[in-house]
Formats: C-alpha cells, sequence, structure tokens
C-alpha cells in the first residue's frame, strides 16, 4: 500500500511538473508586439525618428516590448492616419497635423508665422501647448510625443529674391502654409510630398514651400537649384497610440513610454535642426544651389503680409470657443523660453 501510494504521489509531482514546465499560462512570458504606421519613406526625419523610438522603447523594457514599423504608407497613409489607429489597424501612427487643419485646431497654431527659429523650438513648444489646453480631437487616443518639421523655406526652379519674383509661381504646400503663399502672391498647389518630385519634372509646379531636409531626403536638389530662406512656418506633427492598446500595456511599459514624450520632442527637434544644415550642405557641394537669403527690408514686407493670417486665425478659433488669444500668446512665450530669447 506504501509502495502504491508512493507511485501515486510520484506521478502528481511529474504531472504538476509537466503542467508546469508546458502551460502556456506560466511558461516565459513572450514580447509585446506592437505595430507603428508612417507614412513619408524610411530615410526621412519622421522615420528616423520613429525608428529611434523603437530602439529606446525595447532597451527600456529590456526586450519586453518589441516593435514593428511601417514606413511609406505601407500601413496606413497620410490622411486616414490618426483614425486607422483608433481603429487598430495600427498600434501606432504618426501624423502630420497640418493635413487636417480644422480637426487640429490648437496644435496647429503652432504653424501660424509667429517667429518660430527652428525645430527643436518648435517642438517644445508643440509639446507644452498640447499638455496645457489637451485638445479634444486626440481624446481619442493616446498621444505619445510631438515635434516639428523646421520653418519652411521655398525651393525653386526659377531664382526669388523679392516679392514681384514670387508673383503667381505655382508652388507645392499643404495645410495653413498654403495661406503663407497666397499672401505672398504666389498659387500654393496642394498635393503630397511623394508626388512633388513629378510634378516638378512636368512643370506642374515651379518649386515646392517646406522644411529644407528635403532638399536632400526627396533630392529636390536635383531639380530647385534656388533656395529662398524665408523661416515662415513649422509643421506639427502627433505620434498616437491606440487607446485600448495603451490601457492593456504593463505599467511599467506605459511609464518607460511617458517618460519619452518630452525626451523625443527634444531629441526629434535637435536631429531635424542638424539634419537640415546637412542637407543645405549637402546640396550646395553635390548641385550647386544657390541659397537667397532676404534683405532685412524684404523681410519685413514680408512678415508684414502674413500678420491677417494670424488674426484670422483668432479670429476664427474664438468663435469655435476657444481661448485664441492666449494660445497665441502663449506660443509665442514658450518661443521665447525654449530659443532663450
Amino acid at each position: 500500500m506504501r509502495r502504491k501510494l508512493g507511485f501515486i504521489m510520484a506521478g502528481v509531482f511529474f504531472a504538476v511538473l509537466f503542467t508546469i514546465t508546458w502551460s502556456p499560462a506560466v511558461s516565459m512570458a513572450k514580447p509585446i508586439k506592437l505595430s507603428y504606421a508612417n507614412f513619408p519613406p524610411a530615410p526621412t526625419f519622421p522615420c528616423v525618428q520613429m525608428e529611434r523610438w523603437k530602439k529606446e522603447v525595447q532597451e527600456r523594457t529590456n526586450g519586453k516590448v518589441v516593435i514593428d514599423t511601417y514606413p511609406g504608407g505601407t500601413l496606413l497613409g497620410a490622411k486616414n492616419m490618426i483614425d486607422g489607429v483608433i481603429a487598430g489597424q495600427a498600434d501606432i501612427g504618426c501624423l502630420c497635423m497640418a493635413y487636417q487643419p480644422g480637426r487640429f485646431v490648437i496644435t496647429n497654431a503652432t504653424s501660424l508665422p509667429l517667429g518660430i527659429p527652428n525645430s527643436r523650438t518648435g517642438s517644445q513648444v508643440l509639446w507644452d501647448l498640447y499638455k496645457k489646453y489637451n485638445p479634444e480631437a486626440f481624446a481619442k487616443v493616446k498621444v505619445l510625443t510631438m515635434f516639428t518639421t523646421a520653418p519652411s523655406s521655398i525651393m525653386s526652379k526659377l531664382p526669388i529674391r523679392n516679392l514681384k519674383d514670387m508673383k503667381n509661381v505655382d508652388l507645392r504646400a499643404s495645410g495653413g502654409a498654403a495661406q503663407i503663399l497666397k499672401a505672398w502672391g504666389a498659387n500654393a498647389v496642394g498635393m503630397p510630398m511623394p508626388a512633388t518630385p513629378e510634378a516638378l519634372q512636368k512643370g506642374v509646379v515651379k518649386g515646392l514651400f517646406s522644411s529644407l531636409e528635403v532638399m536632400k531626403d526627396f533630392k529636390f536638389a536635383e531639380l530647385c537649384r534656388y533656395v529662398t530662406v524665408t523661416g515662415a512656418a513649422v509643421y506639427p506633427f502627433a505620434v498616437v497610440m491606440n487607446m485600448d492598446k495603451w490601457n492593456s500595456l504593463p505599467k511599467d511599459v506605459r511609464k518607460v513610454m511617458e517618460d519619452l514624450g518630452a525626451q523625443q520632442s527634444a531629441w526629434t527637434g535637435t536631429y531635424m535642426d542638424n539634419h537640415v544644415d546637412e542637407s543645405i550642405a549637402w546640396s550646395k557641394e553635390t548641385h550647386g544651389i544657390e541659397v537667397i537669403e532676404l534683405s532685412r527690408e524684404e523681410k519685413v514686407k514680408w512678415d508684414e503680409l502674413l500678420e491677417p493670417i494670424t488674426l484670422k486665425w483668432i479670429k476664427d478659433a474664438k468663435a469655435e470657443g476657444l481661448p485664441a488669444e492666449a494660445i497665441v500668446d502663449d506660443i509665442k512665450a514658450f518661443t521665447k523660453m525654449y530659443s532663450g530669447q
């Protein structure tokens, strides 16, 4: 009897051991897999920051999180990015808010011609603005970070040295930048950035209005031999996560991502500013482009023409019940603080 009981106990022991060893519930936890969608090509700065964020999250969670990235619109496109994330087509997505100016009114205010001098300043201003006002447009997602481009300038096939040269020139622009070009007398043509090289080659447009890293990233230096520095406006971006996916993450993982928010914003701005400098140097050396700096008197004329844009934005935003003057004042104050003025 005692021997029989021993066999039974041994059987129970090995059965328990087998269950512990092979049960999925208690086996070594598999990493959390997340998908991250982006719309520009892989070498461009929104995708560079994506890969850096991915690396930081994976390292800071000791491999607990694994992120698959999808650049170039392979998972979600530019205009359906946030809705695709909300619907769960991607866990994370990077969007340019300038593509939907009526949806992201508060954060798009950073693209007004308010004198943001560079991407690092713009990125930190944007992040602080979001944190202060917590816009309703982001209520259905978790915002992971925000950043901006460097200020926009004109890249063109013909030299533009003054307002007279701008008259009726067809230039590619998106979002609020179209208003800026219109104020200067040019014709704004809306189109996705990837479609612009072909439009330049066919003569549909004579140039574009954007931050200058695209001279290298999209090889616009091969088509646009002139750059007119205007420093007029930045484009705001946001990285957002599906809310259900965010809520499903362990607390330690969420803390890693929370801690990265402001850090990633500043890192991306710094990278962008350095990359713009590299792009201009490369364009000069490789393609002999001419960089045109407006005279002080000419720059004053250009800037004065943009003042009604901010006044109109304030009027329209107030009509929507937003504290428009306070938002503009905050952008100016944050800009002074972060630019050391």
